[in-house]
């Protein structure tokens, strides 16, 4: 190598360095990206998982499971969300419930009421449209049997073959039945082709537990679709009060002995109103020992002792 040829050399590396990332690379990168599943430091909450509320329960013509256990898996790898039952587990555990009520359970079984953890929020995921042909079968003329009449021939009109899903996931708070966050996902069958897809639906991340989703062709283009509806939604929902529970508006109260709401909170100052009982009141929040601040039903704020209200069913 002559010294005169190194600055040509190290030109050509430089220039070589400094090119823009082909088209191909760019959506290898971006499909890598896509096809991880989001981790989080805290969980944002306890979630409920259930199933949409359609009439026609589309994974079964798929052989898929249902897509909350998907939406499960992603939960618990996550570690974004403390997962509650509200399923067969759940069905369970009330049996084991309704034999400790009826003396059925040995002593010192520690079951009753007053432990069951609540939910923060409900996730549903739902499928806006779901195209495929998977293992020669028209899941169209599926799913058509399935509902039948006009339902089905709507569904039926899909151009399943081109193996496209597009899916839906919406967070709704229980506490205020506020909808707090809905993300879309869509993907298609050639999202299925990068190495970070073959990753995603090997055995040390989803595997034999997400069954169809894993092993056939649709399935994982729906899984695709739900971790990027599932990955929009933990962005969305990062900016979520730590205590969900402590957010929210406190329970109403009820009265449940006849009681006088005072502006202050020794119970000695102005009478504001008398409260008759089985009038619901709006506690504040603030407390001086048994006297909490509430509101009526008209805005008259005030201080009322505990001990004359119920919690209202």
């Amino acid at each position: 190598m002559t010294v005169r040829t190194v600055p040509f050399l190290l030109a050509a590396l430089v220039s070589a360095a400094c090119l823009p990332a082909t088209a191909a690379s760019i959506d290898e990168t971006r499909q890598q990206q896509a096809a991880q599943i989001p981790t989080c430091a805290r969980p944002l909450g306890t979630l409920s998982v259930l199933e949409p509320e359609a009439g026609t329960n589309w994974w079964s013509g798929q052989q898929l499971p249902a897509p909350s256990k998907l939406i499960k898996l992603f939960v618990s790898r996550s570690r974004c969300f403390t997962l509650v039952d509200r399923g067969a587990g759940m069905d369970a555990a009330m049996r084991e419930r309704e034999l400790a009520s009826g003396g059925e359970l040995r002593g010192r079984s520690n079951i009753g009421k007053g432990q069951i953890k609540a939910a923060d929020y409900v996730m549903v995921p739902d499928l806006v449209a779901a195209n495929s042909n998977a293992s020669g079968n028209n899941v169209g003329g599926l799913l058509g049997g399935l509902v039948g009449g006009r339902a089905g021939a709507v569904i039926g009109g899909l151009n399943f073959k081109s193996k496209t899903a597009n899916v839906v996931l919406t967070v709704t708070d229980v506490r205020s039945s506020e909808q707090v966050a809905m993300a879309e996902g869509n993907a298609k069958k050639t999202d299925i082709g990068w190495g970070a897809s073959a990753g995603l639906f090997g055995g040390s991340v989803l595997g034999a537990n997400a069954g169809g989703y894993a092993n056939t062709e649709i399935g994982q283009v729906i899984t695709l679709a739900y971790l990027k509806a599932y990955t929009d939604i933990v962005a969305q929902l990062g900016g979520l009060p730590t205590n969900a529970s402590a957010a929210n508006a406190t329970q109403a109260v009820t009265v449940a002995k006849p009681a006088r709401l005072f502006s202050s909170a020794d119970g000695k100052g102005k009478v504001v109103r008398p409260l008759d009982v089985g009038m619901m009141l709006y506690p504040t929040g603030e407390k001086q020992g048994v006297m909490w601040q509430v509101e009526d039903e008209f805005g008259n704020k005030g201080w009322v002792s505990s001990t004359l209200l119920e919690l209202s069913r």
